[in-house]
């Protein structure tokens, strides 16, 4: 299925970088923010969390209805001061993405 921006999500994808030691650390900050106010944002479709075999990277891809509904979640207190404690354990590099195109096995 095709989609477009006008009839699909967004997708932020953010790559985290993190010493092996930290990266349960990270991990298990990333599920408390997610939990505790990302699950209820408008706008959010749904996530999926990643942590790399080496240790070294954790990545999280979440679907949003729109960039707009995305920026509207990181407004608030809480998850300013969530996203400066990650900044303490990783260096991180997002990137937000439209669909082009999904692929699927046929059933």
């Amino acid at each position: 299925m095709e989609m477009t921006p006008q009839h699909g999500p967004v997708v932020l994808i953010n790559v985290f970088t993190v010493e092996p030691a930290r990266q349960q650390e990270l991990v298990d900050l990333l599920i408390l923010a997610t939990d505790g106010f990302v699950l209820h944002a408008r706008g959010f479709l749904g996530s999926t969390l990643h942590r790399s075999l080496d240790g070294t990277k954790v990545t999280m891809v979440a679907r949003w209805r729109s960039a707009e509904d995305y920026q509207a979640m990181r407004g608030g207190r809480e998850q300013t001061r969530l996203l400066e404690r990650a900044l303490t354990l990783a260096r991180f590099e997002p990137g937000m993405y439209e669909v082009v195109k999904e692929f699927t096995p046929d059933e």
